[in-house]
């Protein structure tokens, strides 16, 4: 029984950024319905897969739900969706706004039938801003919000982070919301809509790093932390492979010197002497560490770093990673038994509780798997039921 036990979830998102906030707080306890199209959330599409409509993305970022498949562009649809939603507690989105007022499906429309709802939007821009109705995907995010750019100023052509790592983030940054307006209405009684954008989210992510002498009025520098900018801040070339290392503070400087018998660099060269010196001169520390590197094999720098209690890890690929020796003590892969798509690999939830257990009790469903199911749990007779099925309101799995 997780810590959102109780707190029911209906889930309008589809791709990335709002299934894994809804997987989150589903991971977390919440009874969560994801509400999908006749076509099916478009991500089941992407990836290798066993059977039509269960790719590795969609597995990966939608278990913790059940499955209904609702037309929503019929009568018969959008009141099935606001019949669940008198009993939910959170309705979340990610379809623009003015998608979902022609679809009659604005907050307003939720709040007239649940006072108490929560609804979360998870919207590309601002939306009192000229960007509010434009669409919004991780990569023009990432460039827009200077990520792209990071890359240029370190010396590097421009380029995206190799992850949707904006729909992630502000898949998580949407979860801090929605639970911060669920303990807000513990006092007031109320629900309330948020609005979460993408944009504005992940320029804050990307700037408390680089806004740096632009802080101030009249700016300092042009911005940029210069650490992160480094072009040789990046995993080492060793004499067999890679590794990746941060000497940072003095301490760590210090003992890795003693370790590799090079007592006399911080004494003979300034750069190396004081933590503000190699700040300033970042990209020739680290371009020196560079030369050094090359010298011993990966296994041989990870036991001196260790010994040495100076940070470390290997570089892994997407294949070393399932044996990585921590992962494997905690169990973080295992191995599961999905209903139709046989063996997976699927990962813990990355948060323990200790009382509240987060045990995963249910995989990623088929599209439309759980349709009847629900409804029946909301007072739907299964005449009325079969009247949806049809007219196409509704699409069961069974259907194929």
């Amino acid at each position: 029984m997780g810590p959102l036990n109780g707190i029911r979830v209906i889930d309008l998102t589809s791709v990335l950024m709002g299934p894994f906030a809804t997987q989150t707080l589903g991971d977390f306890g919440a009874e969560v319905l994801k509400v999908e199209s006749l076509e099916g959330d478009v991500i089941r599409q992407i990836g290798p897969a066993r059977n039509p409509g269960m790719g590795p993305l969609f597995l990966n970022t939608n278990r913790s739900k059940r499955s209904i498949c609702i037309d929503l562009k019929t009568p018969e649809g959008r009141d099935a969706l606001l019949k669940l939603a008198e009993s939910a507690d959170v309705v979340v989105t990610n379809v623009r706004p003015r998608a979902m007022a022609r679809l009659g499906l604005s907050y307003a429309e939720f709040q007239r039938v649940n006072p108490r709802v929560i609804y979360a939007a998870l919207v590309g821009f601002d939306l009192e801003g000229p960007y509010a109705d434009r669409p919004a995907y991780d990569d023009l995010i990432q460039g827009g919000a200077g990520i792209a750019f990071g890359f240029l100023r370190a010396g590097i052509r421009p380029a995206y982070v190799p992850s949707a790592i904006a729909d992630r983030f502000v898949g998580i940054a949407s979860v801090n919301a929605i639970l911060a307006a669920i303990v807000e209405r513990h006092s007031s009684g109320l629900g309330q809509k948020i609005e979460i954008p993408m944009f504005e989210t992940t320029v804050a992510l990307m700037m408390g790093d680089h806004l740096g002498g632009l802080t101030f009025d009249p700016p300092l520098d042009k911005g940029g932390y210069s650490r992160h900018l480094s072009p040789d801040r990046r995993p080492y070339q060793t004499s067999d492979g890679y590794i990746c290392a941060l000497v940072y503070n003095d301490g760590h400087w210090n003992r890795f010197f003693k370790a590799i018998g090079r007592e006399d660099i911080p004494v003979n060269d300034p750069k190396f002497a004081t933590f503000s010196a190699r700040m300033a001169n970042i990209d020739k520390v680290y371009a020196e560490l560079g030369r050094i590197m090359l010298t011993r094999t990966t296994s041989e720098w990870l036991r001196l770093f260790q010994e040495a209690d100076v940070p470390a890890m290997p570089m892994h690929s997407f294949e070393s990673i399932l044996e990585d020796e921590h992962l494997s003590a905690t169990g973080f892969f295992r191995a599961v038994e999905h209903p139709s798509e046989g063996k997976l690999l699927s990962m813990a939830v990355p948060a323990r509780f200790s009382r509240s257990t987060t045990e995963i009790t249910r995989l990623a469903p088929r599209l439309g798997e759980h349709g009847v199911e629900i409804l029946t749990e909301a007072g739907f007779n299964p005449e009325e039921i079969n009247n949806m099925r049809a007219s196409g309101a509704l699409r069961v799995a069974a259907e194929g």
